[in-house]
């Protein structure tokens, strides 16, 4: 699914919606440059889950647990060059009963279980941003639905065949 935001409240609505087909134990991994909307859109997402209370990107503390309907594990792996297993298990301790939401997730891929979702939020001048959502198992129409009515520039991505 591709979506052109054209603010943060777009991409944070786009953050919303997603918080209605994540479930807790689910990964959600998020990319895109520095400023591209990535907490922007974790903070939607955790909003809609219930979540209060401040959201931030835990850059320096690699990992924030957050208390909702539906607790949310945010971790940002941008200062880790990689992770060994006992930090791993330290990061990913709530995830089970958590929405796991991982933001520069490729110094960790290896050893990350399979998302639910993948982002990809590029820069596309100015305000606007060029999401991309991959759902697994997931399907996203409802959401490009919900985006749509929303007046938000949504299209469900072509699915090659076998996937």
């Amino acid at each position: 699914m591709r979506v052109v935001s054209t603010g943060a409240a777009d991409t944070g609505e786009v953050g919303a919606a997603l918080a209605a087909r994540v479930a807790p134990g689910d990964v959600v991994l998020l990319r895109g440059d520095l400023g591209a909307g990535k907490t922007t859109l974790v903070r939607a997402l955790a909003r809609e889950l219930g979540v209060t209370g401040p959201v931030t990107s835990p850059t320096f503390t690699l990992a924030q647990t957050h208390q909702g309907r539906v607790p949310v594990l945010h971790i940002d792996a941008y200062r880790l060059s990689g992770a060994d297993d006992e930090e791993l298990g330290l990061l990913l301790d709530a995830a089970p009963g958590a929405v796991t939401l991982v933001e520069w997730p490729d110094v960790l891929a290896d050893a990350l279980p399979e998302p639910a979702v993948a982002v990809d939020i590029a820069h596309g001048g100015g305000d606007r941003r060029l999401i991309a959502l991959d759902a697994r198992d997931a399907d996203l129409g409802p959401l490009v639905d919900h985006l749509r009515a929303r007046h938000i520039d949504a299209e469900p991505e072509p699915r090659a065949a076998g996937r």
